[in-house]
């Protein structure tokens, strides 16, 4: 068992970075989860970035519990169970799973640590703004007589006192199940009595007093000041709040016949996961504490003392706080001026040339205007649709039954291995079948990935295919926080490998002789290597190579080998890598010529886009552009369906490589550069400070520009050919 403070002394260093990787100077990788608590450190740094407004700063806060949570609960899960059933097979950087997991305590005990540092100073500041929140000593006067009668009245119903001993059973606690245990005295016989009280999931974590100023709560708080009324006769002894994280990966089991009857049983077993990670209240009595381990711990889990609040992912409650001056100033995003230029006649505007969406600065309801348009329009004949995530409230698929109800022949890739989004697209796909939707589940042991929209429409004695495909989900809600590209396209070539797509998940049928796109797991990483291979060459010939990929994770080892060749030869490797990043740049003889750098900002930075310079001085006249659904790590590789499809047309071509990928090269107010080491040193804004992310709010559309912005010359150019020229490259 690990305590919270059990690496105070670890070295700190430049940037808030605690050291993550510990093995030797000369190793050719970091560990992958190291490097995402190095990621999700950075997301917590954000919290502290004074640029930001007050309750933006607790957004990231939040964001990086929440982040932890689910990192426990399938990443650590994952190890705990090869430690358990002692499985020795080491990690790409040589640790066993035990090592990993010393090492992961040890980080993320740091880490949170850090995060109760940070609330304690947000918390001050938020009092000073006039956003309070109260522990017990601030239960005085007429608050503590409003929040005793709210307690009476809205607490107390629905809470269920439980008594520990050999005629009640410590009680099963959900997974993030929040529960405060007491030990308590009868005063009528002086008899020691043990209660435990489950929070249900249901309560709001936070009781707000009335009153102009905001004063917050939490309930535990209010459940161990009001425990009188809770247990009245009882004298209260002692009490600690704690917390559970479960076991919450789904692992699926080669011999399922019915894939969705299994996911509908495994769903319901996840909530009862053995437990990962116990975390209480500082400072918990050590009676209480050995109750808890006894009962929830074993020997299994991870055992954790937390300072002030347990469950930072909570604290995004206190976010939704009206007060627009403690936020980022609202954005609206842009609907894309070609469409409208067209009369919002999507397939007429696709038809004409190839459209780029940037996404969120460009509004997600273009993709959602396309398949209402396709629901509607009479001369549609089919539409075929993957979904991966599509959210709780998804006009994509309202789109997708209305057009199956008009009776056009909808076909919906469902995939419902989604992790912790497996109930919520179950739930779809039976709203799509009962509306005549073709479902499909995919494959048994691989993901669907790709995040592809077909139509096929009937042109005069002719059908055309027009395609969506995406870098991100279709999911109305992140799309207004994740950075991600959107491609529409009536080129036949992509349409005819669209249909093989579709024809592979819904039939298994090989996807031979595709035009443009790659596929994995049929050869995507296969081509990347070509790619890379004729990059070296081009630098081994004397010709100028170069390498620009922005992707989520870079984990894959045959790919960090393959970078690792091409830095060797001479290609000069730029990569912006939002999270995990196994490669370690930056050593000689190795990778000095790969520069690693980590966007964190606003918005979510999501979108895979992937660039090789094809041997020309000036990248803009040749360049080879691809975007992408996959990141570079063994699973989209191996175990997923995914897409790669380069892009052709000039114009989205220089948007790609002139505006998205330079901007995020260029950015110096929100990037962190990969240091060989391991840490990550936040960029100095210098003189010329860049933030990519103003950079899109403030100016004109990417896509759908029109011509009279193109005239006009009111669109910026950043350059990719100038940056080079300005790095000396």
């Amino acid at each position: 068992m690990t305590r919270a403070h059990a690496n105070a002394d670890l070295p700190r260093v430049e940037g808030g970075e605690t050291p993550t990787t510990v093995t030797s100077a000369d190793a050719r990788y970091f560990n992958r989860e190291l490097s995402w608590l190095a990621f999700n450190r950075r997301v917590m740094e954000e919290a502290c970035n004074t640029a930001h407004p007050l309750l933006e700063r607790l957004r990231f806060l939040s964001i990086s519990g929440s982040n932890l949570d689910e990192f426990f609960m399938v990443r650590v899960a994952g190890l705990k169970g090869q430690q358990m059933q002692e499985v020795e097979a080491h990690s790409t950087d040589g640790l066993t799973p035990a090592q990993q997991l010393a090492a992961i305590v040890a980080d993320a005990a740091d880490l949170v640590d850090s995060q109760q540092t940070v609330w304690q100073d947000i918390r001050a500041e938020l009092a000073e703004r006039g956003i309070e929140v109260l522990d017990a000593d601030g239960i005085t006067g007429d608050t503590a007589t409003w929040l005793e009668e709210h307690f009476r009245l809205q607490i107390f119903p629905i809470l269920t006192p439980q008594a520990l001993d050999p005629s009640h059973p410590f009680p099963f606690i959900p997974n993030k199940g929040l529960s405060v245990i007491f030990d308590l005295v009868r005063i009528s016989d002086g008899e020691a009595v043990r209660e435990l009280v489950l929070l249900p999931a249901a309560t709001p974590r936070f009781v707000r007093v009335p009153g102009e100023t905001a004063r917050y709560i939490a309930v535990e708080t209010l459940v161990k000041q009001f425990a009188p009324v809770l247990f009245p006769g009882f004298e209260i002894r002692k009490s600690a709040t704690f917390r559970v994280l479960r076991d919450s990966d789904i692992e699926l089991e080669e011999e399922a016949e019915d894939l969705v009857l299994y996911f509908r049983t495994a769903i319901k077993r996840r909530r009862r996961g053995r437990v990962i990670r116990l975390e209480m209240e500082q400072g918990i009595d050590p009676g209480l504490e050995a109750v808890l381990k006894e009962e929830l711990g074993g020997s299994e889990a991870l055992l954790t003392e937390t300072g002030g609040f347990l469950g930072n992912g909570d604290l995004a409650l206190i976010v939704d706080e009206d007060r627009p001056d403690l936020k980022f100033p609202p954005f609206a995003a842009r609907f894309p001026e070609r469409i409208r230029e067209y009369d919002g006649d999507c397939f007429a505007a696709i038809k004409a040339k190839d459209i780029v969406v940037h996404h969120p600065y460009e509004s997600f309801d273009v993709v959602l205007a396309f398949l209402k348009q396709a629901a509607s329009d009479p001369d549609v004949i089919a539409i075929k649709q993957t979904l991966y995530r599509a959210g709780k409230q998804s006009a994509v698929i309202q789109a997708l039954i209305a057009a199956a109800e008009a009776g056009k022949s909808v076909t919906a890739v469902v995939e419902i291995k989604a992790r912790f989004d497996e109930e919520q697209n179950l739930l779809w796909a039976s709203a799509l079948e009962r509306a005549g939707v073709q479902v499909i589940y995919g494959f048994t042991n691989w993901k669907t990935h790709a995040k592809v929209s077909m139509v096929v429409r009937r042109e005069g004695d002719e059908f055309r295919t027009y395609c969506h495909f995406g870098t991100g989900n279709y999911h109305p809600v992140t799309a207004r926080i994740y950075t991600d590209l959107s491609f529409f396209t009536a080129d036949p070539r992509v349409g005819r490998d669209a249909a093989k797509i579709f024809n592979y998940v819904t039939g298994y049928v090989e996807p031979e002789g595709l035009e443009l796109l790659s596929v994995s797991p049929r050869h995507l990483r296969e081509r990347l290597i070509e790619l890379t291979d004729q990059e070296i060459a081009n630098a081994l010939a004397g010709k100028p190579a170069a390498i620009w990929a922005k992707m989520n994770s870079l984990v894959d080892p045959v790919m960090i080998e393959k970078l690792y060749e091409a830095s060797n030869a001479g290609v000069v490797i730029d990569l912006i890598i939002r999270g995990i990043c196994c490669l370690r740049p930056g050593m000689p003889g190795m990778s000095e010529n790969i520069r690693v750098k980590s966007v964190v900002g606003r918005f979510l930075e999501h979108s895979r886009i992937w660039a090789f310079g094809n041997g020309k001085a000036l990248p803009n006249d040749g360049a080879l552009v691809y975007i992408s659904s996959a990141d570079w790590m063994p699973r989209n590789f191996d175990r997923r369906v995914e897409f790669m499809l380069p892009i052709i047309n000039p114009t989205v071509h220089d948007q790609v490589l002139d505006q998205v990928m330079v901007a995020n090269l260029i950015d110096t107010e929100q990037s962190w550069e990969l240091q060989s080491d391991g840490h990550y040193v936040r960029d100095e804004p210098g003189a010329k400070p860049f933030n990519l992310h103003r950079y899109f709010m403030t100016n004109p559309s990417l896509s759908g520009r029109g011509a009279a912005l193109e005239s006009s010359g009111a669109v910026p150019k950043l350059s990719l050919r100038r940056w080079r020229a300005e790095r000396g490259a």
